[in-house]
């Protein structure tokens, strides 16, 4: 059991860097008698690989003691909306790799991450993320997109 575990972490600390999220906000929606509450949390974070593309991506995060211990499993509900906040590169855009992960985080304590996937659509010259969680059994079909326009030849 200790080696799978520990096999598991090495994985995992293995896995590519995504862009770090930072907190805007947050609002709780469940009360709690002991610890957190339940609360909707909105974060942002800029694509790591093409400049003047920011998201927001808003998800549950279970409270309670086994969410204070980082024990809980959070919901798979999540929403994204992506913006051009500075002059995107239409170069940069058509070369990235296309599916490609641009943030992940866990939402449980090993097996379940919120993830953000990055396409690129060169008929309408576009950038489409998409949000979802996976699990490593079964993951979650609920999923929510958000598309950036690179620009008009």
């Amino acid at each position: 059991m200790r080696r799978s575990l520990l096999l598991s972490l090495l994985t995992l600390m293995a896995l590519p860097l995504a862009a770090q999220a930072e907190d805007i906000g947050s609002v709780g929606y469940r009360f709690k008698w002991l610890g957190p509450n339940d609360k909707i949390v909105i974060e942002a974070f800029d694509d790591p690989d093409i400049a003047g593309v920011t998201c927001y991506i808003s998800r549950a995060r279970t409270g309670g003691i086994k969410g204070a211990l980082g024990l809980a499993e959070d919901p798979p509900y999540a929403s994204i909306s992506c913006h051009q906040t500075g002059a995107i590169d239409a170069a940069a855009a058509e070369k990235a790799k296309s599916p490609h992960e641009v943030f992940s985080e866990r939402a449980s304590l090993i097996f379940k991450t919120t993830q953000v996937v990055r396409f690129y659509d060169p008929r309408r010259r576009a950038l489409v993320y998409l949000t979802y969680t996976d699990r490593i059994i079964e993951g979650s079909p609920q999923n929510s997109i958000s598309v950036v326009p690179v620009g008009l030849r």
